[in-house]
This record gives C-alpha cells, structure tokens and sequence, in this order.
C-alpha cells in the first residue's frame, strides 16, 4: 500500500496515499477499535453543511480568501451528499467532544479541497484542516451542531413514517368499528368495548407521540454556532456567529437561530435530552401497543385469537404450520434498545463539567440510532402488519356476551352488591350474567336484554326505564 508522511505535534504517521483523511483521523482509527460501527450518515451529512456554512461566512467576513473558501465548500458539499462517507473512519466510540470525528471532517475536506485547486493530499500549505478548514470553529461548537442538525434531519423521517402508522391504525379503527368484544383490565373481564375503539386509541397514541417529536425539534434548532472553545466566540468575528447560522438555515433548509447564550449552548445539552425522552415515550407506547396486538392475536386455538395478524414467515424449526407476530416482537425488542439509549444519553447529558460536555459523541449515536430504528420499525408496521390485520367477528362476540363485567350494567337497576352477587354465580356456574338475571327475574326481559346488550354498553346512554311489575 502506498503511503505519504504526515506531521502533527505528535509526530509524523504513514497515512495510506490514497485517503482524503489524515495523520489526526488515523491516530484515532487505531486508538478506537472500539464498536466497529461508524458515524451515522446523517451526522456526516451535518457536518459537512455546517463546514460549508463556516467557510462561506468566513469569506464573507473577509477572514478567508475566496479561492480557498470556494474550494472548501464544494468539498463541503460533496460530503453533504455522501460522496466521501467511505472516508470517515472514526468509531463511534472515540474521544470525548467528538474531536476525532470533527478532525476526520475537517482532514477530508482539506484533502478534497487541496484536489480541487491542484495540489496533491497531504499537502496542507494549500488548505490546512485546523487554519482554513477550520477557521473560526471549535469542535466545541461544531460538533453540538452537528449533532442537532443530524437529528433534526431524523427526527423528521421518523414523524414521515409515524404519520402512514398512525392512518393505518385510524382506518382498522373505522373498519373494526362495529365489531364489539370484552374489555379487559388486569387481564381480566371488564366491560365490552368495540374493537375498533381499541385501535382508534392507538392511533391518538401515535399521534401524541409524534407532538411530542415535534416540540423536541423546535428546541434542536437553537444552534450554539459561533461559540468557539467555550462559547466566549474567542478567534471569531463580531457578525460571524449571525452570518454562518444564516448560512447554515439556507444549506440545511432548516429555520435555525443562533443561541442566545452561547455559554449554555456549550455546557448544556437539554435539546439532545428532551429529543431522546420523546424518543423513549414513543418507544413506551410502541411496546405497550405491541404487546396488546401479540396478545389480541394469540392462539389460534388457546389464545384469545380476536384478531389475525399477516402470516409474514414459518415460525417454527420444529413445530409445522405455527406463525408468530414477528413484527410486534421486532417492535417490542426496537422498543426495549430506544429506552436502554435514552438511559445513555440521560446519562451523558448529566456529565457535563464546566465550560463543555465531553460525553457528546455517545449522545450522538444513541440518539440516531434510536431515530433509525423507530424509523424503519414504524415503516414495517405500516407496510407489513397493520393493513393486514383481519378481526374474528364470531370470537369477539362470544366474549363480549360472556364477560361477567357485563353485571356493571345491572350496578344502576340492582346496586352494586347484587350486581356482585350476580358476577360470582356466573364465574361458579358457566352461566352468562344474561342467563342468570332472566332466570332470577330481576328484571322484565325486554329491559334486561337493553341493559345486557353489549354494542350500547360502548358507548355513554340514557338509563333504561324498566316497566312497571305486574
């Protein structure tokens, strides 16, 4: 492999010819095989805009010659579109600030510029990664942004795909409007409820989900930009904070603001904390609809078997014709790693010392990992599991006439301790609450077949006035 030397105040390295990355990026690709995994594309991306958005403000301050400038962002750009991902090498798992993950940007861009005007890598009196590419940036500064960006950018796919979710949940709502069944509490009987009030209320679920995946957006979009080192603007121009947070909104087609106090944007991370609990809440309300749909669907024989979920694949190496609700269980597991991230980066939020918080590449991949994932996991739900559920009229009406909750309807004719009475004669027996209150005459028979029926228990009624006796 051919190599060119590099210097930095270390020393020199071997750096491979033909790597847009330098000597700072592969110090820390052999100080951190850590994870194996790399920076989501969505902070590359981010990065990439935000080294744009600096080096046109610079020009624009006069604090960078256009011909470099020039050069810098059309390098820029090509990271903004992905087109050096491959170079971007650093694990996940680095040192603290993102810094590892800031110098293989600002080493990519500068190699790529430095081609751009004619020169060959490596060769930094052409563009320098820390004086041009870097000019007026901190990775204090940079690093937050860019973290904020990528997550706006994901915390938008996400509420695309929640949006498919949450119709696909609505229209089973309307289609299983009619179908009534038992309502379970404690898991077990309770009064009848349609099934498709069921899936109209997980619907609002997502939906309430995804307002609260936009409030934390609104608070992402504060950019600490400008801050430098410690978010004094130390080595920064008096308009360049202005001037590149403007750049910045028009590159990313986000509605940025500068932050208004610099010094928090740089100790504080609550924007990252608030994204990752709404991230979490959806996840807790995901799990909690996953779980009912493997439960509704057990069976086929020994469960409760009121709905079907799509046969997706086999379910079984040893046990023929059985099929599992494979998506829910993959929702479920989703769910469980989007709460374990959010205990991270709760954590990471918290350990911050003074003036900056080292902890923020760990915040960075537990948050977008948890944006992708929810992501995906909320596009198979909507494609593969949710459009193909099928109810089972004839089960849900067994159950909504035998539920022995059904005696709660007697609570206003009878009271409540008679009603009681009622209920535990028709656990003893096997008998319907229906079949025992016409053999005990509590009431006339048109009047305990209005009161017992189940479809107008589903919804608020006027009472029933029985007829007179005799």
């Amino acid at each position: 492999m051919k190599t060119r030397i590099e210097r930095d105040s270390l020393g020199e390295k071997a750096v491979p010819a033909e790597a847009y990355y330098g000597i700072q990026t592969l110090r820390a690709a052999e100080n951190f095989p850590i994870s194996g995994y790399r920076a989501h594309p969505s902070l590359i991306r981010a990065i990439g805009m935000a080294k744009k958005a600096a080096a046109l403000a610079n020009r624009e301050l006069g604090l960078l010659d256009k011909r470099r400038a020039e050069a810098i962002a059309v390098a820029a750009a090509e990271v903004i579109h992905g087109k050096w991902n491959d170079q971007f090498v650093v694990d996940v798992y680095q040192a603290g600030a993102g810094v590892s993950f800031h110098m293989n940007a600002n080493e990519v861009i500068a190699n790529r510029a430095i081609e751009l005007l004619g020169g060959k890598r490596g060769d930094y009196t052409v563009i320098h990664p820390n004086d041009h590419v870097n000019r007026s940036q901190s990775t204090n500064d940079v690093f937050p942004t860019a973290m904020r960006l990528a997550s706006l950018f994901l915390l938008e796919e996400l509420h695309a795909e929640l949006q498919p979710m949450q119709r696909a949940l609505e229209k089973k709502g309307k289609e299983f409007d009619r179908i009534v069944k038992s309502g379970r509490t404690h898991l077990m009987d309770a009064v009848p409820i349609r099934l498709g009030q069921e899936f109209a209320a997980y619907s609002t679920a997502v939906e309430r989900s995804r307002a609260e995946i936009r409030h934390a957006q609104a608070g992402l979009k504060e950019i600490g930009l400008g801050g430098s080192a410690v978010g004094t603007g130390i080595n920064t121009h008096p308009q360049y904070q202005k001037t590149v947070v403007e750049h910045l909104s028009r590159i990313s087609g986000l509605t940025l603001r500068p932050a208004e106090d610099l010094r928090w944007a740089m100790q504080s991370n609550l924007p990252l904390a608030v994204a990752s609990s709404a991230l979490r809440n959806f996840s807790l309300e995901l799990l909690r609809i996953s779980n009912d749909l493997r439960l509704l669907s057990s069976g086929p024989n020994t469960g409760l078997a009121e709905i079907t979920l799509p046969a997706l694949q086999p379910g079984s190496s040893i046990m023929p014709g059985k099929v599992n609700p494979v998506l829910p269980e993959l929702a479920a597991m989703v769910a469980f790693q989007v709460i374990g991230s959010d205990v991270a980066v709760a954590l990471a939020v918290q350990a911050g010392q003074l003036e900056l918080n080292v902890m923020m590449p760990t915040m960075a991949w537990n948050l977008l990992h948890s944006a992708e994932i929810l992501k995906n996991t909320a596009r198979a739900l909507a494609g593969r599991c949710i459009p193909g559920i099928e109810a089972s009229l004839e089960r849900c009406s067994y159950f909504a006439g035998v539920t022995v909750a059904l005696a709660a309807a007697l609570n206003p004719y009878i009271g409540y301790s008679a009603a009681a009475d009622l209920a535990r004669e028709s656990v003893r027996t096997g008998r319907t609450i229906l079949e025992l209150a016409r053999e005990k005459k509590l009431l006339d028979d048109d009047t305990l077949r209005q009161i017992l029926d189940p479809q107008r228990m589903t919804e608020p009624t006027v009472p029933v006035k029985p007829k007179p006796r005799g």
